[in-house]
């Protein structure tokens, strides 16, 4: 029977089944120690991967992963065998192959195994980033030539290693599938402190084939993080291996309690919870993989119930010390594109999280949550907040106006908002309560916008608040400011801009611009009168106008934002195609803006996220500097 490419195979409904645990069987039928360097085997024990090989393929198994999980040349060093990694890989996928070959079965896919180095890379450990490229391009590299299917990426506590290796794999050859999986812990964290939903995101962005959950813990442990990853992102394809429970160790060996019968059970379930691809890690044996396999071709047999909670909340606890995406993408100079998203007036959100995934497959990197727009009552903005970055797993900009927060309420609001890992702030004065639908609450402030960033920049996360007591440990927040590059008094605008970069302002948002030579006088008087350029990242704000009506309000009634008679006669004269001309104008203003901006802010017309989406798929298309 021939094979279709893998990616043509994923096509299909039936799920596919992968083997289970090749160093739990290396341990279990041979001699060798539970911590012996078992891709050795493959030249020195080839008869032993063999047979596991084979056994795995007679249970059932479609996809037969290579005894190459720890050949990189760390892990290969600690066994005094560095030299060897081309070898064992390549004799890793050739075991692989002759298995498949003796067994008749054309329909079956190889797949390389690739697990991390364990050496901890930078930030988290000693190894830098170079030396972790040089690691994983040899091994992969191997692995490449030797003819995998797909590669299998498994058992990466830290995510943020896992995308290097991805990245690796996808200079040597882009056209290989991926299969890319992560481990979690306690309260289904990661080594690092992400959730499941922000791993999922990050892995969906870099491009890989299948996101996947092995190890850690068993099925129902793996099915809640399977669960958490296909509700932040249902579009994608996922894998599930889990551990055959926890292990015990009796008379020197490790044991595993899960029986065949219960992983047979839960076959079913695992599917239903998203899964294209299953199997097994750790405790696994040919047994289990064979009980899978009877589940899947007769799923009308029994599903156990992994009792899932239907609440998929968890609280990011991610390294404080570590800065965030944000401003990681700051610091290397890529375009960064966020988009602007109002909290809903009821305690209702599926609909503001549907529209957030929206966004995100479209590309945007992050989300601004505006906090009371227009002086109107919505829900918390940090609530929201939270909420996207634990159920969605997109990074967000937290909107902190001053107005209506005395000293004492910022210190603990800025407080609370690092706690619920929402260090990406956004300080601004805010609308004033008589515009909105309270007009007589109360509009008191204590400090200004610059004051508060030098609050927060030099106060908070040098460990001490506003009266100078120490706060533990400092905090780490990315705050931005507000600009208007197309005021008309310029020279106001940059005295009050220059308190907020003596502040420590890292980023601004821009005020919409419809004429973009206004940037241009901008950076060329900021040059004239502070004798230097101006260098401070700017995400320019980009509003797709949905009606005339709406750009004469613009235009006449918002502070701030011109807009010229020809593209208001351009949005007139589209008629019930509006909202389709704005979005061009949206396009042509970002591409006659490339070079002058470092990102686009999408601020969208009546909560459009489509037309948003449409925006940032554009711009994700065309690559910016």
């Amino acid at each position: 029977m021939s094979k279709l490419p893998f990616r043509d195979r994923l096509q299909l409904p039936r799920p596919l089944l992968a083997d289970g645990a090749m160093g739990t069987m290396l341990h279990q039928e041979s001699d060798a120690r539970a911590d012996a360097c078992f891709d050795a085997m493959n030249v020195e024990a080839p008869e032993v991967v063999l047979a596991v090989h084979k056994a795995y393929i007679e249970a059932g198994a479609d996809l037969v992963e290579t005894n190459t999980f720890g050949a990189n040349v760390f892990k290969l060093g600690n066994a005094g065998r560095a030299p060897l990694v081309e070898r064992y890989n390549q004799r890793g996928v050739e075991l692989a192959r002759l298995a498949i070959a003796e067994s008749g079965r054309g329909d079956l896919y190889i797949g390389g195994s690739v697990g991390p180095l364990g050496v901890g890379v930078s930030p988290y450990g000693r190894l830098s980033q170079e030396e972790a490229i040089e690691a994983y391009t040899e091994q992969l590299t191997a692995l490449v030539a030797a003819g995998v299917d797909v590669i299998v990426f498994e058992t990466f506590n830290e995510h943020r290693e896992l995308i290097l290796a991805v990245r690796v794999l996808q200079d040597i050859d882009p056209n290989l599938p991926v299969i890319a999986q992560s481990t979690f812990y306690h309260e289904n964290l990661s080594y690092a402190g992400f959730p499941p939903a922000r791993v999922a995101n990050d892995l969906y962005k870099a491009g890989v084939d299948v996101i996947g959950v092995n190890c850690g813990s068993g099925p129902a442990g793996i099915a809640e993080v399977l669960q958490q990853m296909s509700y932040a992102i249902p579009e994608a394809r996922f894998s599930a291996m889990p551990n055959a429970g926890f292990p015990e160790v009796t008379g020197g060996r490790i044991l595993y309690p899960a029986s065949a019968e219960y992983f047979g059970d839960c076959a079913a379930a695992l599917v239903e919870f998203g899964a294209s691809i299953i199997g097994g890690c750790c405790g696994t044996r040919p047994e289990h993989i064979a009980a899978m396999r009877a589940a899947l071709d007769d799923p009308s047999g029994h599903v156990v119930d992994l009792h899932v909670s239907d609440v998929y909340v968890h609280h990011e606890v991610m390294d404080p010390d570590h800065p965030t995406e944000l401003s990681d993408r700051l610091s290397d100079g890529q375009f960064t594109v966020t988009v602007e998203m109002a909290p809903p007036r009821s305690y209702h959100t599926e609909a503001l999280l549907r529209a957030a995934r929206r966004l995100r497959s479209a590309g945007a990197d992050l989300i601004n949550v505006a906090d009371t727009p227009a002086a109107r009552m919505k829900m918390s903005a940090w609530a929201v907040a939270h909420l996207l970055q634990s159920q969605i797993g997109i990074e967000t900009v937290l909107h902190f106006p001053t107005r209506g927060r005395n000293m004492l309420r910022v210190q603990g609001d800025l407080l609370a908002s690092h706690a619920l890992g929402l260090r990406n702030l956004f300080v601004v004065m805010g609308d004033p309560t008589r515009i909105g639908d309270f007009p007589d609450a109360s509009d008191v402030y204590d400090v200004a916008p610059s004051r508060l960033i030098d609050v927060i920049k030099g106060g908070m996360n040098q460990g001490v608040d506003m009266a100078g007591h120490s706060i533990g440990k400092p905090s780490n927040f990315t705050v931005g400011c507000a600009l208007n590059m197309g005021a008309d008094d310029i020279d106001h605008e940059i005295r009050i801009l220059k308190k907020k970069l003596e502040a420590g302002a890292d980023f601004a948002l821009g005020q919409a611009i419809f004429e973009p030579g206004r940037i241009q006088r901008f950076h060329e008087r900021f040059l004239e009168l502070e004798g230097r350029p101006f260098e401070l990242p700017v995400l320019i704000a980009i509003m797709p106008l949905h009606s005339p009506r709406q750009a004469r309000f613009l235009n006449n009634e918002v502070p701030g934002i011109t807009i010229p008679e020809a593209i208001m006669r351009r949005v007139s004269q589209a008629g019930d195609d509006a909202p389709s001309a704005g979005v061009e104008i949206a396009k042509e203003l970002l591409d006659q803006m490339a070079g002058l901006v470092q990102g686009a802010y999408i601020i969208p017309s009546h909560s459009d996220y489509d037309r948003a989406a449409e925006v940032v798929a554009y711009i994700k298309g065309n690559e910016r500097t």
